[in-house]
């Protein structure tokens, strides 16, 4: 089946309509290879697709009309189990849509299935999902990143034009990275979060997954806006994306981390950076190096690491077997709450809430929770200053491309590690518009490039990620077959 981008699909619908049903048939047994291959999927949710085919009128002015899409299981759907890929939510079925999925709906777009992810979005393989691990379409044996690492699998294997993710700490951009995708998360508060399972509320973003950046603007400015249902949601007026995507960069001040860039080895993802540059310098943008105060590098992680877990904490103390989730027998409410827990989440989810109930603890709030507040706004501070001079800073997604399955991280106490295995996660701290683009590819895998602006400039991180993209030629790429 050949892998369509929005753009594409909805022009082959528009010329004749009568294809939408047969491209439908053709797209689940797509569906059904690709998941054979990745395990990217939850569930298939044909059925209801087919129902709401049967409901719509195919829109020729609205390039989302009838178009497939996939959704994160952490996105509440009405009707359909919505598990966040653990076992505690494994039965949990809503009774009403997030918010962006009814705002997609209501342009025409069709759910087609729930992609798997890390479990509660706590992770960066997809190899803890209830429903076990995402392979990635590039190389069965690698992952695909987390934690939307179905979605991100499920778009690079070019069965769907755009899937649905979340954003806590780079878990839709570096997958995006690892998969050779557009992944996107726009300023803080632009989209509803209503409906979406949280991790970190403070650092949480809805955004997607497409195989180009028009396509990204289209579903961004479907999907931004108030919410009241969500009183962190902006009420600023959302801008045309789509119309107003220009390739024009005349002017444009970009700067590059050099102490982030100065971590990657892999001289494929060096020269690749420098012909970006390059390329933005000949389209008449004006590009520096600058650098960050290393301290502040260094802290992102363990303060990422505080933050993330006790907001987490707090967010899932509902999650007990008695208010909500998986309930195990005991005799007292005490021993239900523990065996339920015990039961419903991994090892690994465990630990992190531990230290977020360590971090929260009376005795250690001031010296680990609030600590950790502070230094997040020296960090914010930091890029603040960056951002009185450039309109866009540029840093690698990653200095690898992704890891074999089997494989343990190395050091991770050093530089490369801490610095540029984690520097996305600045983009969360600081709420800002943030876009991993494909770059190249190294030994056969893709790799990224990450592009963040201001608050609210959403248009200029795409502007310069079209720009970008139509002098790479890596529009539309994906990889179907068996490797």
């Amino acid at each position: 089946m050949e892998a369509y981008t929005i753009e594409q699909l909805h022009q082959m619908f528009k010329e004749d309509p009568s294809r939408i049903k047969t491209y439908y048939m053709d797209l689940f047994d797509e569906l059904t290879t690709q998941q054979q291959r990745t395990n990217a999927l939850v569930r298939m949710t044909r059925e209801e697709a087919l129902a709401q085919l049967d409901k719509l009128s195919f829109d020729p002015d609205d390039p989302l009309s009838c178009i497939p899409m996939i959704v994160k299981d952490n996105f509440s759907t009405k009707g359909v189990a919505t598990t966040a890929s653990s076992r505690m939510l494994e039965n949990y079925v809503p009774f009403y849509n997030a918010t962006v999925i009814d705002r997609l709906y209501a342009h025409g777009a069709v759910m087609v299935g729930k992609s798997s992810m890390d479990e509660l979005a706590m992770g960066g393989t997809n190899k803890s999902a209830l429903t076990g691990p995402v392979r990635n379409p590039w190389n069965l044996n690698c992952i695909p990143g987390g934690s939307s690492g179905g979605s991100a699998a499920l778009v690079a294997s070019g069965a769907v034009p755009f899937a649905l993710g979340s954003d806590t700490g780079d878990s839709i951009r570096k997958p995006a990275g690892f998969c050779g995708v557009v992944g996107f998360k726009p300023t803080w508060g632009r989209i509803s979060r209503y409906g979406v399972i949280p991790y970190a509320s403070s650092l949480d973003h809805v955004g997607a997954f497409t195989r180009s950046v028009a396509d990204m603007a289209i579903v961004m400015e479907a999907m931004a806006g108030r919410d009241d249902h969500d009183m962190t949601s902006s009420n600023r007026p959302v801008p045309a994306y789509y119309q107003d995507l220009s390739g024009n960069i005349q002017g444009m001040r970009i700067a590059v981390i050099k102490n982030i860039c100065d971590e990657v080895k892999n001289p494929d993802m060096l020269a690749a950076m420098q012909k970006a540059l390059d390329v933005f310098r000949a389209k008449g943008a004006v590009v520096d190096e600058v650098e960050m105060d290393q301290q502040l590098l260094l802290a992102a992680l363990p303060v990422y690491t505080i933050i993330a877990n006790s907001e987490a904490t707090s967010n899932h103390s509902c999650l007990d077997g008695i208010k909500y989730g998986l309930r195990v027998a005991g005799e007292t409410a005490d021993e239900v709450m523990i065996n339920s827990r015990t039961a419903g989440f991994s090892d690994y989810i465990k630990r992190r809430f531990v230290l977020g109930n360590l971090a929260l603890a009376t005795e250690n709030q001031e010296r680990m929770f609030r600590k950790a507040q502070r230094v997040r706004r020296l960090i914010v501070e930091e890029l603040n200053r960056i951002y009185e001079n450039y309109d866009l800073i540029v840093t690698p997604v990653s200095g690898n491309t992704a890891t074999p399955l089997e494989e343990a991280t190395s050091n991770r106490l050093s530089n490369e590690y801490v610095i540029l295995e984690n520097n996305m996660v600045l983009g969360n701290f600081a709420g800002t518009p943030s876009l991993s683009l494909p770059l190249g590819f190294t030994d056969g895998m893709p790799f990224n490039i990450h592009l963040m602006g201001r608050i609210f400039e959403e248009q200029t991180v795409l502007n310069a990620g079209y720009a970008l993209e139509a002098e790479l030629g890596l529009k539309n790429q994906c990889a179907k077959g068996d490797q």
